[in-house]
């Protein structure tokens, strides 16, 4: 009676990829986008811009202590806060475009994941060397003074790099040369110290060893990309009808080989170990680094490139039958890809129409509803309501506060005699308001009575307001 044989594991052990070195037009482009998305990250926050003597000069800063974030000439305050879910919603709807033209386009070139990735793997190679040495290495189970300084030195420079990370984003939340100074003087607040660690930690395990793990498992955007695209989007695919049958033989008239010679070079330099010529899945990122390695197998075999390459499913028929492909733009321009960028625009052109002509004054107005009114010895009726007036202009500037509504309501301010209350720079102000009625006047008699509280900032005649209610005696 033979033994029962045992359950298979559901859980394949990880099988580390080393990928080998490509040259070419996709690679090159990859190396473009790392170096401007990581110098834009790094320097940002060393960018200086004059606001005045009192403001922050950081072209871009997130000012959590005073609840603002400044983008170069742009001041946004917490009230404003449709400003940055406008920017989240067109940053989803261009996700949304880029991967109905280009699949996973975004992915493959522009995730902090993949650019990070790239960077570790660029210092891992320069360390360690090319592919083939990178294994033997990894397949060497002796821990010997060669491959533990080797395995020290890369992990160094990872963390160096983790670091720099870590450190480069509590920059944005602080001036930079002085949260510089007093880090290294050991004089900063234990939130950016721990800030910096966690980034440092997190970059070092999600670039040196989780890698193709992370868009595999842990990102969710592969499994729901397929909403996103049709057949007229543009994906890295293989031409198995003219790269099969593939094989290692010599190609002469009579052989019924196809192009492909079988070399693995495609799969080879795949940062997530996929095989593209199995077709279509989940986890291709479409970086085209095997378009890189596939054309110059081409090149080197005297066939044509393009074995590997960009492709739609609706040219499938006419490549098959060795027709040319359609222009590239009809893949791009049709009816889902429009439809993104009608929407994107038209969110953009909403977010610049509201950025000008927001004012440079603001006001909020909160009654005070314990009680909703009270009245004085001489009968009159008084309601509070607490106002909150912005000041967004680099100086201090005098506000009159007045009121619109019956002609029997007379405003007066908290500690300001005079109606007008001077608001420091850039701050908002929390004045008490009171608003006044006669015991015979209208509003006094009435339940509730619509006003309008206005704000005029007398220096330069700007004007805003806010309707609220005037509550009374009533019936």
């Amino acid at each position: 009676m033979n033994d029962p044989q045992p359950a298979p594991s559901l859980y394949a052990a990880r099988e580390p990829i080393f990928p080998r070195r490509v040259s070419g037009t996709f690679r090159n482009l990859k190396w473009i986008i790392l170096a401007v998305t990581l110098g834009i990250y790094y320097l940002t926050p060393w960018i200086r811009w004059d606001r005045g003597p009192s403001l922050p000069d950081q072209a871009v800063l997130l000012d959590m202590a005073n609840r603002r974030f400044y983008f170069f000439w742009i001041e946004i305050w917490p009230h404003e806060f449709y400003f940055v879910a406008g920017l989240l919603i067109m940053a989803g709807l261009g996700l949304f475009l880029f991967t109905s033209a280009l699949g996973r386009v975004w992915c493959g070139y522009a995730c902090p994941q993949t650019v990070w990735t790239d960077l570790f793997i660029l210092v891992e190679r320069w360390i360690e060397g090319d592919r083939n040495a990178r294994l033997r290495l990894h397949r060497q189970k002796k821990m010997d003074l060669r491959k533990a300084r080797l395995r020290l030195t890369k992990w160094v420079v990872w963390l160096l790099i983790g670091l720099a990370t870590g450190g480069a984003w509590v920059f944005y939340f602080a001036d930079a040369p002085t949260l510089a100074r007093d880090l290294i003087t050991g004089q900063a607040h234990p939130i950016a110290y721990t800030t910096m660690a966690i980034l440092t930690a997190t970059t070092f395990f999600f670039g040196g060893f989780a890698r193709e793990q992370i868009c595999i498992y842990a990102c969710p955007w592969p499994r729901i990309q397929a909403a996103m695209m049709d057949e007229d989007t543009l994906v890295v695919g293989y031409r198995d009808w003219r790269g099969e049958p593939r094989g290692k033989g010599k190609r002469t008239a009579d052989s019924e080989l196809g192009d492909c010679i079988d070399c693995m070079a495609c799969v080879n330099v795949c940062p997530v170990g996929i095989d593209i010529r199995d077709g279509q899945q989940m986890e291709c990122i479409t970086c085209a680094l095997c378009i890189d390695a596939c054309d110059d197998m081409m090149e080197k075999i005297g066939k044509p490139r393009g074995l590997i390459d960009y492709m739609a499913l609706s040219d499938e028929a006419n490549a098959r039958a060795g027709k040319p492909p359609r222009n590239i733009w009809k893949h791009i321009l049709r009816p889902r890809t429009i439809m993104y960028t009608s929407l994107w625009s038209l969110v953009g052109v909403g977010l610049l129409f509201a950025l000008f002509i927001r004012s440079d004054i603001d006001l909020t107005v909160a009654p005070v509803r314990n009680p909703t009114f009270v009245t004085l010895s001489d009968g009159s009726i008084r309601n509070t309501y607490d106002v909150r007036l912005r000041n967004k202009h680099g100086d201090d500037r005098p506000f009159l506060v007045t009121v619109k509504g019956d002609p029997a309501m007379q405003v007066e301010l908290e500690g300001v005699p005079e109606g007008s209350v001077t608001v420091p720079a850039n701050t908002a102000l929390l004045q008490r308001v009171y608003i006044v009625t006669p015991k015979d006047a209208a509003p006094s008699a009435q339940a509730n009575t619509p006003v309008r509280i206005w704000v005029e900032d007398l220096t330069n005649g700007d004007r805003a307001h806010k309707d609220t209610t005037f509550n009374g005696r009533g019936n």
